[in-house]
């Protein structure tokens, strides 16, 4: 492998304007594509497989009108005022009817038309359930969209279309919901709901397709028309974020952790010009790798977290990958006196294999994400994993040919003459001196780190996981204002309704008017149901929808035990009648989110541990050390799933992080995150232990090669940690919550592997073991290829050729 390297870097370092110009003309090509389709991301999240996606499915299939997407505004009036005035009526009336109007929304006069039923009341057997049911149903069905009401962000399909009908008639006034439907000389507005004290009213409308499937500009057409109503009325306007633009989550904060990652460069490197290469080459890589990646958003489904995700990553590890190699370089420059020239080459062979094999690990633990089978995911997996493969390729390639153009640049004369007169002396004296601290008090060490990070590991056993709403948003947000007027005026449940899905058991059977009503009654008397309406029947009977609105949010237990209690096919309900019932909407689609992540997040964590393992041993040689890291790692990444239980969920220091409420950890945080810290981690255990074995290899013994590869390594993954740990940093002050999230848990992650566990457990137990660690049964040392990451096949063949020349260092400086 370091042979092999060493040529590229050749190759690339003598003829640079043959690589750079293809790494450009790739830059061109991604730039076009992304000039002639544009950029386009989704809040869609598709659960394949899942209990509630299988019923969007069928949905689609059988009444495809129920399947459209969900839009909904919410109207407030000013402090201590009502919206029910006739100026304010009129201006929802007109704004309500504007929208109706619009293409792709569902008009609930034509819906009821078409289901044989009056323009005012819905459908015929609605109104009649709605009345024997007592409390009555909302405009419009449940829902699994993106912030519907401000309340979510998995954004999925809905059903119905309806209109706002209290169905009260008879009803005993105690049990009355506390608003109804918002009257205009008389007559319902069709969709609309009125808190009782007049404070709040609620739009909802159906479209006739996924939001994801609306053509430009109908979300921003509805956004003016609702508008219109708070003009010179004092009326407050909030849009749901379903109407809102997907904006790309990436503004001005990023920029922070890049500025830090340039001064720890200049400080590692002493020199500006090498401190630019490893900015300049992670740049290069993300923009290729994210710019491929919007470029062909427009005909895949790709979340606004993806592209995020790949620049987080992307820019760590490109700027850390290249510091590896330049570092190296200037250390051959310094230390042995090597042209520039020869000094990248043998860079490139010897750093530039641990580059390789580094990447390979991130990339492995990415695409294991793909054996979880969820579309989302795997989009995330793959434009990460290839932005990470880009880097490591444009490390090996790039860079080398950069270093050709700058020549002798790269290290100074006054660099040289500085650093070697600090190597008469004791060149690392900080490093040293703390590696031979941690041998001498291994055991203190040891157990001390295990302490520490099983105590940040506790809170992990309160951990929530779900999808973050409009509850958890900052307080200044349309989002939060939203979510609250809502469960202000409505409840909390009518953040998060559910959707149910009722068939027959029987194939021959049929849902009748009775059922539906039997039914509407029934699921009324379920504990923490707060409101029951049909929607509808297919022609022939074969499935019913009806909307359920629980009393509690859509990220409550309580909501969570209703959904599992309306599934159950052993119930009272579905024994009673006949019928399977199914849940999708925001919170089902969270429960069964999450309960699939814990299915195949076992297989997930063996997949990847093996796959590294094996690569870890070929790499090292050794049973003991590919072990050893991943103990180290699982240490860190509790105690990472602990911190952002405490910080999120718990709200420690909320206010230094920038939100004001906690909330759930997102559902897919842990696998994710498990992945992508597990390569990351890899790479400071193979650039750290890497430099062990390799001064045990050239003769260091016990303690000796443990202290003398720390101090030629811990320099350079100290300051390749701080770099990633600013750079995922930068993104926890993002506004997006879900980014905040995952800028949190890397940075915390990485901070706790690459300081605690590589800088302090690893030299420890290295140490405590010695020689033995290096150890490896003969039949397997026969086995396993050579690849020669230390460079030793490389130097030896090196030597000979220089020997072959007649002179002992041809390639050294004069």
């Amino acid at each position: 492998m370091s042979t092999f390297l060493y040529k590229l870097g050749r190759q690339a370092y003598g003829k640079p304007w043959y690589f750079i110009g293809g790494w450009i003309v790739i830059l061109a090509v991604v730039a076009a594509m992304l000039g002639v389709n544009g950029m386009s991301t989704s809040t869609e999240i598709k659960l394949e497989g899942t209990d509630a996606q299988k019923v969007l499915d069928k949905l689609e299939k059988v009444l495809p009108e129920a399947a459209g997407g969900r839009g909904s505004v919410v109207f407030t009036a000013p402090e201590g005022e009502r919206l029910d005035t006739p100026e304010r009526v009129a201006a929802i009336t007109d704004a309500v009817s504007k929208v109706y109007q619009l293409d792709y929304v569902i008009n609930p006069a034509d819906y009821a038309a078409a289901a044989g039923a009056d323009s005012t009341g819905g459908a015929a057997v609605q109104g009649e359930a709605s009345r024997e049911a007592g409390p009555a149903g909302t405009a419009g069905a449940g829902t699994a969209s993106a912030g519907t009401a401000g309340a979510g962000t998995a954004s999925t399909g809905t059903a119905g279309a309806g209109t706002a009908s209290t169905g009260t008639a008879g009803a005993d006034p105690s049990q009355l919901p506390p608003y109804g439907p918002l009257m205009a000389d008389g007559t319902a507005v069709p969709g609309v709901l009125i808190a009782s004290d007049g404070s709040v009213a609620l739009f909802q409308f159906q479209f006739t397709v996924l939001q994801t499937s609306l053509p430009e500009g109908v979300a921003d057409s509805i956004v003016d028309v609702v508008n219109q109503a708070g003009e010179g009325t004092g009326i407050t306007v909030l849009p749901s974020d379903t109407l809102q633009p997907v904006d790309i989550p990436i503004g001005s904060n990023e920029v922070y952790g890049l500025v830090i990652a340039i001064l720890v460069l200049i400080v590692s490197l002493g020199s500006i010009v090498a401190a630019g290469l490893p900015i300049l080459i992670a740049l290069f890589g993300v923009a290729i790798g994210v710019g491929g990646a919007y470029a062909i958003s427009s005909f895949i489904t790709m979340t606004s977290i993806t592209p995020v995700l790949a620049l987080m990553v992307g820019l760590a590890v490109g700027i850390d990958y290249a510091l590896f190699i330049v570092n190296r370089q200037r250390r051959l420059i310094i230390d042995q006196g090597l042209t520039a020239r020869e000094a990248a080459r043998r860079a490139v062979g010897t750093a530039g294999s641990a580059v390789f094999f580094a990447g390979l690990t991130v990339i492995i633990a990415l695409c294991g994400l793909l054996v979880i089978g969820l579309s989302f995911l795997s989009v995330m997996a793959l434009v990460a994993s290839v932005t990470v493969f880009l880097d490591v390729l444009i490390a090996l390639t790039l860079l080398p040919a950069l270093l050709g153009l700058i020549g002798e640049r790269i290290c100074s004369r006054k660099a040289r003459d500085k650093n070697r007169s600090q190597a008469k002396g004791k060149r690392h004296g900080i490093a040293e001196r703390w590696v031979k601290g941690v041998v001498k008090f291994r055991w203190l060490i040891i157990v001390g780190v295990i302490a520490i990070l099983g105590a940040a590991a506790l809170p992990v056993a309160d951990m929530k996981m779900g999808m973050p709403d409009g509850g958890s948003a900052n307080l200044d947000t349309a989002q939060r204002q939203s979510y609250d007027a809502i469960s202000r005026g409505f409840g909390e449940g009518y953040n998060g309704p559910l959707m149910i899905v009722a068939e027959p058991k029987d194939p021959s059977g049929a849902i009748t008017q009775e059922t539906l009503y039997g039914l509407v009654q029934d699921i009324q008397q379920v504990e923490n149901v707060s409101v029951v309406s049909p929607l509808g029947v297919s022609g022939e009977g074969k499935t019913a929808i009806l909307n359920v609105i629980p009393k509690t949010g859509p990220t409550d237990e309580a909501t969570h035990s209703l959904v599992k209690a309306l599934r159950d096919s052993d119930s009272t309900i579905a024994q009673t009648y006949g019928v399977t019932l199914g849940v999708t909407g925001f919170t089902a689609i969270n429960i069964d989110m999450s309960a699939k992540l814990a299915e195949v997040f076992p297989i997930y964590i063996v997949i990847i541990v093996i796959v590294s393992l094996l690569i870890l041993l070929l790499v090292f040689r050794s049973i003991l050390v590919p072990i050893k890291a991943t103990v180290g790692f699982l240490l860190s990444v509790l105690a990472t799933f602990g911190l952002t239980t405490a910080v999120y969920q718990w709200e420690w220091l909320h206010s230094l992080f920038g939100f004001d409420t906690g909330g759930p950890i997102l559902s897919f945080l842990p696998i994710m995150i498990t992945g992508i810290l597990y390569g990351l981690a890899m790479d400071y255990q193979v650039f750290l232990v890497s430099s062990m074995r390799e001064s045990y290899v050239h003769g260091h013994r016990g303690n000796e090669s443990v202290i003398h590869g720390y101090d030629q390594a811990s320099r350079v993954v100290v300051a390749a940690a701080i770099i990633m740990v600013s750079v995922f940093a930068g993104f926890i002050f993002a506004h997006d919550i879900m980014i905040k999230q995952v800028g949190f848990a890397l940075a915390i992650g990485i901070l706790l592997d690459a300081f605690v566990v590589r800088m302090a457990l690893v030299p420890a137990v290295m140490s405590l073991f010695g020689d033995k660690a290096w150890s490896l049964p003969r039949w397997l040392d026969r086995l396993l290829p050579n690849l020669d990451v230390e460079g030793d096949k490389l130097l030896a063949e090196l030597k000979a050729k220089d020997a072959e020349a007649g002179s002992p260092s041809p390639r050294a400086m004069h």
